[in-house]
């Protein structure tokens, strides 16, 4: 079964410390080269993984989510298709789901290759084709790759910081970096097997050493030359995560001028943004499209 969290380990994202007879499973294992401690997806059967709810997994700064902890069970991404297919339903129009290969490279060493998997659930609910309303993403390119063989699905790479090399460039011997990636050459290449990129925000404006804005790269510009769309990650409202320029107050945790962040890297023409706080980021679009 394909589950929806945001890492396989999920002592981070659900109660699962809270149940002693769970204890025994947490463990150390090596995830993309890091020594990780916890409790992890794949040692679990569904049963047991249903048994669990979900948390914050950053409570201290995140503290207006934690009034949801407990509530929700840990979904699998079959009940995230239904759910898609009956919001569609009610609401009138398509709703697009945007789901990400997580570690697919960890997995895969494990026999537990997870594109095969996610392809053939899309394929049996009919949502496997080009205009299908379901765009996966990966920070693996050749999980993208491999993708780009299964379905038809429009498939995004997500790019980290510049000196950072994809997990699977790692375990292959590849010494290509991020920087590589995003030169006109490498957006190219990924436009053969993909039809967007997902880079860190700072891959599009990029931070002076005070933590403020500086100009936009030249990225934006160079992927739609490739015909890339760009969907930048991850906008939050807090202070803690907006650039200095945008910051309120001397509480890390409070909410900051979020729509003046958004603004700031819509202007740059990239196509949409990845946020922890959508409601924010649709109305920063209204404001910025109707301004």
């Amino acid at each position: 079964h394909l589950v929806c969290r945001h890492e396989p380990e999920i002592g981070g994202t659900t109660n699962v410390s809270e149940h002693p007879e769970f204890a025994d499973r947490k463990t150390t294992k090596s995830l993309d080269g890091v020594a990780t401690t916890g409790w992890f997806t794949e040692d679990f059967t569904l049963a047991e993984l249903k048994t669990l709810r979900a948390k914050e997994r950053i409570p201290a700064t995140r503290q207006r989510n934690t009034i949801y902890d407990g509530r929700w069970e840990i979904p699998t991404f079959e009940e995230v298709l239904r759910w898609r297919a009956e919001q569609s339903k009610k609401l009138g129009r398509e709703v697009w789901i945007y789901p990400e290969l997580k570690h697919p490279t960890y997995f895969r060493k494990q026999n537990l290759g997870l594109e095969e998997r996610l392809a053939k659930i899309l394929r049996a609910h009919g949502l496997h084709r080009k205009n299908s309303p379901v765009i996966i993403q990966s920070f693996e390119p050749t999980s993208i790759q491999r993708m780009n063989k299964l379905v038809g699905n429009p498939l995004a790479v997500l790019l980290s910081t510049a000196k950072s090399r994809p997990y699977d460039f790692v375990d292959t011997g590849d010494p290509r970096t991020v920087a590589d990636l995003i030169t006109p050459k490498g957006l190219a290449e990924i436009a053969t097997y993909a039809n967007g990129i997902g880079p860190t925000l700072d891959l599009i404006i990029p931070k002076d050493a005070n933590g403020k804005l500086t100009q936009p790269t030249t990225l934006v510009k160079d992927a739609h030359a490739a015909g890339l769309v760009l969907h930048p990650y991850t906008m939050r409202n807090e202070n803690t995560f907006l650039p200095a320029d945008f910051k309120k107050g001397t509480d890390p945790n409070a909410y900051g001028d979020a729509f003046g962040a958004f603004k700031a890297y819509y202007d740059t023409g990239i196509d949409g943004i990845f946020s922890d706080n959508c409601d924010t980021a649709l109305l920063a679009r209204e404001d910025f499209v109707n301004g």
